[in-house]
């Protein structure tokens, strides 16, 4: 029921990126809906071929089941999550996660662009985003922290505070709290749905030096909470 691709060099390559190249493949069916995981990269809201097939790209919460769910309500074509449910609708399915179908839609952009797979992901805009990142946090106050940061963090929106350089020019707040900066960096944090943590990730259209400086200003917020664990990994 999931897709993991590991390229020609024997990288593994996020499986939102392999979405988004799925996405693009797809996008000749005008005004397609896509639905993606807030964990997704911002790729997908800014990529050019997207935007000329008019495809809607919708960042919901993260889980196979609300991924899922909206995918039928929407009416969407296909649902990405970053850890590797693909959903396709019909025509191409019915709606569940696919993991056979997931792979033939990979086949079929390897086969129409005649390259290899670190080619055609080379050929995407350069990002730098972090693993997905697991403070603890305990199970009955991780909600009531995401709650008190992001009242944190749109207040620094509403007063056009900037993080790394850089003003916020967008919040999405359907699960924990995820902000964009001004060339489409952005930060997540959210509560684990099912461990005592939080999910911190991080993605720079800069450098691997800005990712580190947009995660150390999520981990300064965090260690004022007072109710942060150790990470399950950092960078």
């Amino acid at each position: 029921d999931r897709l993991g691709v590991v390229d020609d060099k024997g990288k593994e390559i996020y499986s939102d990126k392999v979405g988004l190249l799925i996405a693009r493949s797809l996008s000749h069916k005008k005004k397609a809906k896509f639905i993606v995981d807030v964990k997704s990269t911002g790729l997908f809201q800014s990529d050019k071929l997207l935007k000329k097939n008019q495809n809607k790209v919708i960042y919901w919460k993260t889980g196979h089941s609300y991924i899922k769910r909206k995918v039928k309500q929407e009416k969407a074509l296909a649902g990405f999550e970053k850890s590797g449910h693909f959903f396709f609708n019909k025509p191409i399915g019915l709606g569940y996660d696919d993991g056979i179908m997931s792979a033939i839609q990979t086949c079929k952009i390897l086969n129409t662009n005649n390259k290899k797979i670190s080619e055609i992901v080379d050929s995407l805009p350069k990002t730098y985003q972090s693993p997905t990142m697991a403070p603890y946090c305990d199970d009955k106050k991780k909600y009531l922290v995401i709650d008190n940061l992001s009242k944190s963090i749109s207040k620094l929106f509403k007063n056009n505070k900037k993080i790394a350089g850089r003003k916020i020019i967008k919040i999405n707040k359907i699960n924990g709290i995820r902000f964009t900066l001004q060339d489409s960096s952005w930060g997540l944090i959210r509560a684990s749905s099912n461990k005592p943590s939080l999910v911190v990730v991080v993605e720079s259209n800069v450098s691997n030096l800005d990712m580190k400086h947009i995660f150390k200003f999520i981990d300064r917020l965090l260690k004022k909470t007072g109710q942060i664990g150790r990470y399950d990994q950092k960078i």
